[in-house]
């Protein structure tokens, strides 16, 4: 007679599942009646056989499949969500983020949202058969993920617009800390072994260099400050025989003596005539526009190290009586905002709106009466940025009126300038997060006199053309 193997049925474990011995070896784990019923039948054990019931008696059958499949589909929903919006800001910023540190961080952004992709499979095997000794390992580590994403979410919008991703980094939230309680409950961290001096020096490994690289690509490109030189300088005037006017020709120039690259958005130069003051205590003297304009084209030009705009513009002086005028000045401005922080597209430079336009455009808050305008929607240097800031514009004003001058404003596109014209640049934060600047050139002067003598000796032919 055949001797007859022991059959021996364990308890149940934390997922429901029951080993299956039979003659001292593992056959398999059960769940229920059913599935011992089929291992029984595939190692050839007949009905009706005696089992040894450890743990539990035949009615100890603990498993609730839809709580578990439900914990699996919470879980690895969860972690799906999160893994998303990762993919879409590596992948945007690992190819076209504006410095070097922010294409090496959507690079590192990218491993962590396959990370999480990991994490979603360990989830369905650790709910599942749990085939794998770590799954439960990997799905905690998805989870501390999500976590710390969200945190830093959040965090990144504290004085930022309420926008779908603040509703998205609380749900986040709110969802990791309730799977890590489930986790934890669950034992998830038992399948973890790894030793102290290992762990110690891994972790120690990714700070150093997670320091070198927000030294080297983060802290260093942001203390940088742009160096940008503008000016005027007089040259040769010139007088048409009869005429009574002089014709003087202004140098203007701008450059960037620094080493962050910087968009132009526009620029403006002034030529006044200064008459002298008839008393020492009168006050600072009386000056009469002649003369404003723009001297960089195209607007919105990138301006890199070292490089320099110049123009050479003829200026139409009327009058030749050396008592008009005491002197004659020039000075200009230059608005840039730095090109390390910001992507200005070339729909700036198509966006120019004219005088008739804005009049039937015009709205509360806007400069008046404004010669053109220059608008366009601008992109944060990173897709995170993007994402917790939100949508931002930048608007040019070139204002005209007895005192032309330009009004710069960077804010979302719902927001309008309230203009005031005691201070033209009042966005301090478009200033600190754009730099965002204006930039006064070094000023000239001509004594008038001097002028006219100089285009009284030039040799006399056609009157130039302005």
């Amino acid at each position: 007679m055949a001797s007859t193997p022991e059959i021996t049925v364990r308890a149940p474990d934390d997922l429901g599942f029951r080993q299956v011995w039979v003659g001292g070896k593992r056959v398999g784990k059960a769940r229920s009646l059913k599935e011992l019923r089929r291992i029984l039948d595939r190692v050839g054990v007949e009905p009706g056989h005696e089992i040894n019931w450890r743990g539990g008696d035949i009615d100890a059958w603990p498993d609730e499949a839809w709580l578990r499949r439900g914990l699996c589909l919470f879980v690895a929903v969860g972690l799906l969500a999160t893994a998303v919006p990762l993919f879409q800001i590596g992948i945007s910023d690992s190819g076209s983020a504006v410095t070097y540190g922010g294409r090496i961080a959507g690079l590192s952004v990218l491993v962590v949202a396959l990370v999480e992709v990991v994490a979603v499979v360990a989830a369905v095997d650790y709910w599942g058969n749990r085939r794998w000794h770590y799954s439960g390992v990997v799905v905690l580590v998805g989870v501390v993920i999500t976590l710390l994403c969200s945190a830093t979410l959040l965090l990144l919008q504290i004085g930022e617009r309420f926008t779908r991703y603040t509703v998205i980094g609380m749900a986040l939230g709110t969802w990791s800390l309730l799977a890590l309680l489930g986790l934890f409950e669950c034992g998830a961290w038992r399948g973890l072994r790894i030793p102290r001096k290992i762990a110690i020096g891994v972790v120690v490994s990714i700070l150093l260099a997670s320091a070198n690289l927000a030294y080297a690509q983060i802290y260093v490109p942001w203390v940088m400050t742009p160096l940008i030189q503008s000016g005027a300088e007089f040259k040769e005037p010139s007088m048409a025989k009869g005429a009574e006017k002089v014709y003087v020709t202004v140098h203007l120039y701008v450059k960037n003596a620094g080493q962050v690259p910087v968009y132009v958005l526009g620029s403006i130069y002034w030529i006044h005539g200064v008459a002298a003051s008839k008393k020492a205590d009168s006050g600072p003297p009386r000056s009469e526009l002649i003369y404003a304009g723009d001297f960089v084209e195209p607007v919105g030009r990138v301006l890199n190290p070292g490089e320099d705009v110049t123009q050479d513009a003829v200026i139409e002086i009327p009058g030749t009586d050396p008592r008009k005028y005491d002197a004659i000045r020039a000075r200009t401005e230059v608005y840039v905002i730095r090109k390390d922080r910001m992507k200005l597209p070339s729909a700036y430079v198509r966006s120019r709106t004219g005088e008739k336009e804005l009049r039937k455009d015009y709205q509360k808050g806007d400069p008046a009466p404004a010669k053109y305008r220059y608008q366009s929607g601008i992109s944060n240097s990173s897709e995170i940025l993007n994402v917790t800031r939100g949508p931002q514009r930048v608007t040019l004003w070139r204002v005209g009126g007895e005192n032309p001058l330009v009004v710069v404003d960077v804010s979302p596109p719902d927001k309008r300038l309230v203009y005031d014209p005691r201070n033209p640049i009042a966005n301090e934060e478009a200033s600190e997060r754009y730099g965002l600047s204006q930039v006064r050139g070094a000023v000239a002067e001509m004594p008038y006199r001097e002028l006219l003598e100089k285009a009284g000796a030039t040799e006399k032919g056609a009157s130039p053309v302005r």
